[in-house]
């Protein structure tokens, strides 16, 4: 795998070929730009091909023995333990992930997959009472169909895995089409795994696409019955837009602009701790990622200290040296964004107290104070910039916290867990974490967001309902009178 054999293919009913699309795409390493694959591209005639082909292969998959479906789930559960030193040398090179970003990704896809695992045999049926004499109603839980799944480039395995390993547990034939510039780690890797594992050909398709030539097609066409979306906010927009027009399920996670509140009694050096971790994680490209540090002005200067010498002492370079903890960001395009959002904060009268200087596409930790309204505080940075904003009260922070349209995830530091926990129900957020840091995700709880962050949500028993669907039958044992 080190070499990408067979991974710049398309995957389409079972086999693994070029696109028919116009255009050839390079796939480089973010930190050295070195041509890693060259992908021929997938045409709208490609893409059809492999919604037929997924909607012709599942019903015979719905329909296979749940314990066989489990086992397959399993199957890709050791593979992917198996092979995990070259899943993670993959994450570094194409992704620019640091070594504890990518192993934190496989783990996150191993998790996933074995909950997904116990999907097939969660597939049951509920009897409901009725109100008519000798009815019996039964409530049958089945696959939705055919699911388009599209994933984002900055934890493309796990965030493509998170739902095509449900989808694909609980009986619906999936086509997954990852970001070009992670077209390997988000896409074609997973075709690799799951083929291995033992899911029958044309149940799992992979597109690689550009979408300037696809345009809409991906989410229009008429066979997918849920379009799963991980990416900006108004790419997601669009996606639902289409959705609704073509009534079909849409479960979208998209940006954040996510709050630490640091209360006047917060343990000062465990939230600098978690802060460094919350913004600094795969350098800053994760939608949970720490944009704003809401600080009690009493606590303000000491944790500004502090924080500054934390990220001054965080390794930043190369990721495949083992030690580096920042890289780069996935293209120059990144930082030139950054650069602008930073200039136009001083402007707005932000300050800089720490300077990240830039190497390429690698940005050391830019650190700058200011209030909720300068454009590092307004729009979610996606890299290694954070805003410290200064309050008065607790009443002051909830109220910066929420000033914003997104609502993903945030938290909260005080030395009392309970007045964190009563912080934590007025933040406008889905997720909030006491105590802790705002990059929290698990198989089993429910991840999601508010508001201009998303609908729907994934995890355990929320990711068995989001891809699955309803279905009421009613038998009338007994003769009914009618009135006419």
């Amino acid at each position: 795998m080190s070499k990408f054999q067979d991974l710049n293919k398309q995957y389409i009913d079972g086999e693994w070929r070029d696109g028919t699309g116009k255009t050839i795409s390079k796939d480089t390493n973010p930190f050295n730009e070195e041509t890693l694959a060259e992908f021929k591209m997938a045409s709208v005639e490609d893409i059809s091909e492999a919604y037929q082909s997924a909607k012709q292969a599942q019903k015979a998959w719905s329909e296979t023995n749940p314990f066989e479906r489990s086992t397959i789930m399993e199957n890709a559960v050791r593979i992917m333990n198996e092979r995990r030193e070259e899943l993670v040398e993959l994450l570094v090179l194409e992704s620019g992930s640091s070594h504890l970003k990518a192993n934190v990704e496989i783990d996150f896809c191993i998790a996933i997959t074995r909950e997904a695992a116990s999907f097939p045999l969660r597939m049951d049926g509920t009897m409901v009472p009725s109100l008519v004499l000798g009815k019996e109603n039964r409530v049958y839980r089945k696959p939705l169909g055919v699911v388009g799944v599209i994933g984002p480039f900055n934890f493309p395995m796990y965030l493509a895995m998170r739902s095509v390993a449900p989808a694909l547990a609980v009986g619906n034939g999936v086509v997954l089409k990852p970001d070009e510039k992670t077209a390997m780690s988000g896409g074609t890797i997973l075709g690799k795994i799951f083929e291995e594992a033992g899911v029958p050909k044309g149940v799992l398709n992979v597109v690689v696409a550009d979408m300037g030539e696809i345009e809409d097609s991906f989410v229009e066409h008429p066979i997918p019955r849920m379009i799963s979306f991980t990416g900006s906010t108004g790419v997601g927009r669009h996606i639902g837009e289409l959705c609704g027009r073509n009534i079909k399920k849409s479960v979208l996670e998209l940006g954040g602009n996510n709050a630490l509140i640091v209360l006047k009694d917060a343990d000062i050096q465990r939230a600098v701790n978690a802060a460094a971790f919350g913004k600094y994680m795969h350098n800053g490209q994760i939608c949970m990622s720490l944009n704003r540090i809401i600080v009690h002005r009493n606590v303000y200067d000491e944790f500004v200290k502090r924080f500054v010498d934390k990220a001054e002492s965080i390794k930043v370079g190369d990721p495949r040296d083992k030690d580096t903890l920042i890289g780069p960001l996935i293209n120059r395009a990144a930082i030139d964004r950054l650069l602008g959002q930073i200039e136009e904060a001083r402007q707005q009268g932000a300050e800089t107290v720490l300077e990240g200087k830039v190497d390429g596409n690698v940005m050391s930790p830019v650190i700058l104070t200011g209030t909720n309204e300068v454009a590092t505080a307004k729009n979610e940075m996606f890299g290694p910039v954070v805003t410290l904003i200064p309050i008065d009260s607790e009443e002051e922070a909830i109220r910066v916290a929420n000033d914003t349209p997104y609502g993903l995830s945030g938290s909260v530091h005080t030395r009392s867990v309970e007045k964190g926990v009563e912080i934590a129900k007025q933040m406008e957020t889905g997720m909030v974490h006491v105590n802790d840091q705002s990059v929290n995700d698990e198989p089993l709880v429910a991840f999601g967001g508010e508001k201009d962050s998303g609908l729907g949500r994934f995890g355990g028993e929320w990711s068995l309902e989001e891809f699955t669907t309803l279905q009421w039958i009613s038998t009338q044992n007994k003769p009914r009178e009618y009135p006419f």
